[in-house]
């Protein structure tokens, strides 16, 4: 990739002379669709962002929303806020997926850390080709075992999150990684340079020529050769270094030490650099040479544009730099004083290691740098969804292959090899609707959900992304929590394809107006578009991490008791497009109407699962009912259920979920006027699940169950 003509001409326009090599590079990068989003910042103002727990909205490194505080707080001096952040490591994750999805999980991480917070939960949601590819299973293998070993070594717990797989994500896969932090509201720190004549201090790592060109390799489609040709581009994590980097922030934020920070990301230095000063309103005179560097004779270009990790940027007032690098010796870190901010522009300078003389290699307006990049006018063409085409298929074949599909099946073999409960705050584990923190400072439960389905945004783009954001909500009332806040990934393909950018634009709309029905502000996220290659665009993929709070930290739990009945609540959309019968049993429909009082909806839920009576609580989305009930039945617990119909098995319109109670008279008296409530049957002891459905009846026991839906860990094991 490189500066184009018309990208040129500005910048020469503005300087009022050519660009010098170095400043070429910065802008080709800081004007990249990866940092400038430039096709898709024309369609974020769809997103409402404002709301009373916000604190700090989009446009940092991460949000910040304040958590509501209940009388079981362990403190009551001040505040307690959360940050959220999401990132995409989708390009590095194809081309070394150990390595690529490692600092995926280090950059969100350092995110959460410039904000002054301390992290507490990740969670992945990974899409990837179709299992039964060889490559796609060696993706996988690789992104899950790179998440694994850096979110491990650093100690912070994988709660949530999901795995898909399509066949459109074969030659473009997609590692998506949410950060929830935890502070209090006096160690707030934000990503804005504060004060002319502070000190910029670089702490971490050293810089070394990994990850060059990061930001504009994210920003242009995958080649076929990108594997071998691309490896440059991908860096290379060490999270060891990263704990200690965790640990001397909390130290250097604790002392009062920073005045802002920034992580150093795309582009480099010198896209933390001059972001966090041009927020400011300031500029920066940086020495480059200054830089701790791990590799010999590296150029001025190198330097600024190398994105090796475990690095942060700080601002620190001048009286406090002798004790900011008191601090880094103290865990083993690097720490260079690099230059400091100004009144002026963006200034950088070089001096040789022959010791040349010193000579200036980057001079332009701060603001003009970080936010000059035009925005794209692309053509775009509106999705059609799909006409009526139900398939006449065998139920028990149907039953089998949606139970069984890698979709919808047990990824207790990724989550195992997560160590979830470090920390000592999961009250609620991987493996069920959400995740639930136990955040003892404000008394409060925080619950996690987060991800997408391929499958219904391929089948109606705006629909399909109402539904993820109204199926995340969902997993969080399933444990009896109101949504707090929201962060969104939007991955996407080649936006210079006018069809594709249509679906991408329906899916920014679609997310947009369900999360606003459901009263969820979008505090932050992400864009990664190009994700494209010789194999075809990906689907859209609005993925979507939602936080909500409950009082306390108890949870209804997912799989059956065995005591009550078992009724269904909320409206069927009336049709199958987008579900995984479909996908499974070929044919086609359109998407399911979603509820218009959505809202609403998901209150009484929420209230219901935290009812005495309740003693289960699941959702119905991915499979239907055919996988909700599947994944409840325990040794001990099953159900007997009969149904009217096929479809009603199957049908994934989200906003509904299964209820097992003791009182299921109180239950329709809540949901009355609110959504239709119908009985299913009641749950067993004896750990089987019977099905009738229409004149069919389907029997299974647990251990036949199990092996159904054990296919990833069968296959990877």
């Amino acid at each position: 990739m490189s500066l184009s003509d018309a990208d040129r001409e500005l910048v020469v326009a503005e300087l009022g002379r050519d660009p010098t090599p170095a400043e070429t590079v910065l802008f080709e990068n800081l004007w990249s669709e990866h940092c400038a989003y430039r096709s898709s910042r024309p369609l974020l103002s769809a997103f409402s962002s404002e709301g009373d727990q916000v604190v700090v909205g989009p446009g940092d490194d991460a949000a910040v929303v304040r958590l509501p505080t209940s009388d079981g707080a362990e403190t009551t001096d001040g505040e307690t806020y959360v940050t959220m952040g999401i990132e995409s490591h989708n390009h590095p994750s194809y081309v070394d997926p150990y390595d690529g999805a490692a600092t995926g999980v280090g950059g969100i991480v350092r995110d959460t850390l410039s904000m002054g917070a301390y992290p507490i939960a990740l969670a992945d949601s990974l899409y990837f080709g179709d299992f039964d590819r060889e490559h796609s299973r060696y993706l996988l293998e690789g992104v899950v075992e790179g998440i694994a070993d850096y979110g491990n070594a650093i100690g912070v717990p994988t709660v949530a999150g999901s795995v898909e797989f399509h066949e459109d994500y074969e030659g473009n896969p997609l590692v998506n990684v949410a950060c929830v932090g935890l502070l209090d509201a006096d160690r707030l720190v934000t990503a804005e340079a504060q004060s002319a004549g502070n000190k910029l201090v670089l702490v971490g790592n050293a810089t070394g020529r990994d990850g060059l060109g990061g930001a504009s390799f994210a920003s242009e489609d995958l080649a076929e050769d990108a594997e071998t040709e691309d490896r440059p581009a991908v860096q290379v994590g060490d999270p060891y270094s990263e704990k200690l980097l965790v640990e001397a922030n909390e130290e250097l934020v604790t002392d009062g030490l920073v005045e802002s920070a920034r992580d150093l990301g795309a582009a480099g230095l010198g896209g933390a650099s001059s972001e966090l000063v041009a927020k400011g309103g300031f500029g920066a005179e940086i020495a480059l040479d200054r830089v701790h560097q791990r590799e010999p004779n590296m150029s001025a270009l190198e330097i600024l544009l190398a994105e090796s990790q475990e690095r942060m940027c700080y601002e620190v007032r001048p009286e406090h730099v002798d004790r900011v690098a008191e601090i880094a010796e103290k865990y083993d870190l690097g720490c260079s004083v690099i230059g400091e901010v100004t009144e002026g522009n963006y200034v950088c300078t070089f001096e040789g290691s022959e010791g040349n003389q010193r000579e200036t290699v980057v001079d332009v307006p701060p603001e003009f740098l970080a936010e000059g990049a035009p925005m794209n006018d692309l053509d775009s063409v509106a999705p059609e969804q799909p006409d009526r085409d139900l398939p006449d298929a065998d139920l028990t074949a149907a039953f089998e292959a949606v139970v069984g599909s890698p979709n919808t099946a047990s990824k207790r073999w990724v989550y195992r090899q997560y160590d979830h409960e470090v920390g000592l705050r999961t009250a609620v584990r991987p493996g069920d609707d959400a995740a639930v923190m136990a955040i003892r400072d404000a008394g409060v439960g925080l619950a996690i959900s987060a991800g997408a389905n391929p499958n219904w945004t391929t089948c109606a783009p705006y629909d399909g992304a109402r539904a993820v954001a109204l199926e995340n909500a969902t997993n969080l009332a399933t444990k009896g929590a109101t949504p707090l806040a929201a962060v969104d990934c939007l991955n996407g393909g080649n936006p210079e394809k006018p069809d594709v950018y249509g679906g991408f634009e329906a899916v920014v709309d679609g997310l947009a107006d369900m999360c606003r029905a459901l009263s969820v502000p979008v505090v932050g996220g992400n864009v990664s578009l190009y994700n494209d290659s010789v194999a075809g665009p990906i689907p859209p993929t609005p993925t979507l991490a939602v936080v909500g709070t409950k009082a306390g930290y108890e949870a209804p739990p997912a799989a059956f008791a065995g005591e009550g009945e078992l009724l269904l609540v909320g409206d069927s959309g009336g049709a199958l497009g987008g579900s995984e019968y479909l996908a499974r049993m070929g044919g086609s429909d359109a998407f399911p109407e979603l509820p218009a009082d959505a809202g609403d909806v998901l209150t009484t839920l929420a209230d219901v699962a935290d009812a005495e009576t309740t003693l289960a609580v699941h959702d119905v989305s991915h499979g239907g009912l055919a996988v909700s009930l599947a994944e409840m039945v325990t040794a001990d617990a099953g159900a007997d259920v009969a149904l009217d119909s096929v479809f009603t098995l199957f049908d994934e319109t989200p906003g509904r979920a299964v209820v097992e109670t003791t009182d299921a008279d109180a239950v329709r008296e809540a949901f009355d006027g609110v959504a239709p409530v119908t009985t299913l049957g009641a749950a067993t002891d004896d750990g089987r699940l019977s099905l009738s459905v229409a004149d069919e009846t389907l029997d299974y026991g647990v251990n036949e169950i199990v092996d159904l839906r054990d296919v990833i860990a069968r296959e990877l094991d």
